[in-house]
């Protein structure tokens, strides 16, 4: 949603007004919350953000520029992993703490024993999604069968979410065409390779519409009784056990982070533009407003939710899901894999 010339002119002042504020008390500013001169002491608590940079990880930059992490009293860095290093990889052997991941991989890797919990849930709305062309006859789950759909990989929360799909129909995928095409949604559903496509409401449909290609998107997980938790904070047990209190100050920070991208998602994408190489033309930071703005939404509490918790339901009903649906051996203590007790 576009926000009017005078909100926008709102906006502007509040945002003047903070960074004049941000500057008056630049001698014992955010770096300096207790005007001592030092900034927060303590070891480092290294947050893996996977891969390339990217305006999904906006609250954490938000949190890092505008020293939230640094008012919370916690020393905080930001790491992308390469795109050849294992998601939980750098937890495991200690160079992580924390790890930005879905809360089904988060299962997965619990189930697979790496020593991670997770400790929030940064969406509450699962963003991977199926997308069809809008005059597509495809019109819910139960169409599909017949239908081809493309997805990047037996991998992920695509395919993660291909499952759920799957299972709310009633179908299995000897009724589908899944075919593995890689990060090649849009040329694949645009020339008709495929009848739809397994992708990120907040990333490959706004891809599709700012193309001029108008879609639908059909949801694969029920919102209404989810059986997969997406994006969610996942830290190292030893993190958990050892350190509570700053991963309770690092949450606080982000928690922060996510009121200010919701409210001022213009001057976000400007602050993620210091850790976004590309963000560098109107054009760049245009599609990235779009996507944010998309974001947003699945970042909201559920009605009545606190912010950041893992809700108890949806983890129960996903560490049944995720072994029936064979995306993992055996079960999972659900109660090891995540915890709300260090939420701020």
């Amino acid at each position: 949603m576009t926000a009017s010339p005078a909100r926008r002119l709102l906006r502007a002042a509040a945002v003047a007004a903070a960074a004049a504020l941000a500057l008056a008390g630049c001698a014992t500013g955010a770096a300096d919350p207790d005007g001592t001169g030092a900034a927060p002491s303590g070891d480092p608590i290294t947050v893996g953000l996977t891969y390339t940079p990217n305006i999904q990880f906006a609250p954490f930059y938000v949190a890092d520029e505008l020293g939230y992490f640094d008012e919370a009293g916690v020393n905080v860095e930001l790491r992308h992993h390469g795109e050849s290093e294992g998601l939980f990889t750098a937890l495991e052997a200690g160079t992580e703490q924390l790890v930005y991941a879905g809360g089904d991989e988060i299962v997965q890797a619990v189930a697979g024993g790496v020593p991670i919990t997770s400790v929030a849930t940064i969406y509450s709305t699962y963003p991977a999604v199926l997308i069809v062309p809008a005059d597509s006859p495809i019109q819910s789950a139960d169409d599909l069968a017949g239908h081809s759909v493309g997805i990047p990989g037996p991998f992920g929360q695509t395919w993660f979410a291909l499952q759920a799909l799957l299972d709310r129909s009633g179908l299995d995928e000897s009724q589908v065409d899944v075919q593995h095409i890689g990060y090649t949604q849009q040329a694949a559903l645009t020339t008709d390779k495929v009848d739809a496509v397994m992708g990120f409401s907040n990333n490959d449909a706004v891809q599709f519409e700012a193309s001029g290609f108008p879609v639908r998107i059909i949801d694969a997980v029920d919102p209404d009784a989810p059986t997969l938790v997406g994006p969610a904070l996942g830290a190292a047990t030893s993190l958990v056990e050892e350190r509570g209190d700053d991963v309770t100050a690092v949450l606080e920070a982000v928690e922060r982070a996510i009121e200010y991208v919701a409210e001022n998602p213009e001057e976000t994408v400007e602050i993620a533009a210091k850790h976004i190489p590309t963000l560098t033309t109107d054009e760049a930071k245009a599609s990235a407003l779009a996507t944010l703005e998309a974001t947003i939404p699945l970042m909201e509490p559920a009605d009545g939710a606190e912010p950041l918790v893992n809700d108890e339901d949806a983890w129960a009903a996903m560490c049944e899901f995720m072994p029936a649906a064979g995306l993992i051996e055996g079960e999972v203590d659900c109660a090891a894999a995540y915890t709300n007790e260090l939420l701020p």
